[in-house]
């Protein structure tokens, strides 16, 4: 098919919401590892066990406690307003005004099956601070229900050991990388879908499910 101008335009929006995320990533990462106001984080990884290594390669981060700091920080790299809360990344109000969605949390990036940023879940690192986990919104890039955390670290394993073992949240998911059970995935705090189940069937035919024993 002739490729439409308006397909054209919608793949570079698409393009530069990618841009954004993986340049918020970067930041929130860096911050974890260089910002004193991340000290905090820092704490909360360190009590869980997390090693550099696997800061490293899950690109863990810190949002710092200020209601405009990625907005500015981003579009000082060139992105706009609009792209920053088509991503996601901004919050904007009935009366226009924006404010950067995650403060003072540790910043956790949720890649597609390639390995791209297409959102975040976020762990509020301060009492009372609700609620305890803030994924993205939905975006032309993120859908919970289609997503599967740490999906793109989990491919060759999955189909190596010909199992996929799925647990309930990211920190789960992501001590089960550090200690070498490479082929588990995190839900998203929502009930499985069957697109969820579709895709790791595509590379495994045993689904283990290792979620926690609460009512939830």
């Amino acid at each position: 098919e002739e490729h439409k101008p308006e397909a054209e335009i919608q793949d570079q929006h698409l393009t530069r919401l990618h841009e954004a995320t993986a340049a918020a990533a970067q930041w929130f990462n860096y911050l974890l590892l260089n910002n004193p106001q991340a000290q905090v984080a820092r704490q909360h990884l360190a009590k869980r066990a997390i090693t550099a290594k696997t800061i490293e390669a899950f690109q863990l981060g810190y949002s710092p406690d200020d209601w405009h700091a990625l907005e500015n920080t981003l579009k000082n790299k060139g992105f706009t307003r609009e792209e920053m809360i088509d991503a996601g990344l901004l919050v904007q109000r009935d009366d226009g005004n924006v404010f950067d969605r995650f403060r003072n949390r540790l910043m956790i990036p949720i890649h597609d099956g390639r390995g791209k940023p297409i959102g975040f879940g976020a762990r509020a690192l301060k009492d009372g601070d609700e609620p305890k986990y803030l994924n993205s919104p939905q975006t032309a890039l993120f859908d919970k229900s289609r997503t599967l955390y740490a999906l793109h670290a989990a491919r060759n394993a999955m189909r190596e050991q010909k199992v996929a073992v799925i647990v309930e949240g990211y920190m789960d998911a992501i001590a089960a990388h550090q200690w070498g059970f490479a082929n588990v995935v995190a839900s998203l705090g929502t009930a499985l879908t069957e697109t969820q189940f579709r895709t790791l069937q595509k590379l495994a035919p045993k689904i283990v499910l290792a979620l926690d024993p609460d009512t939830a």
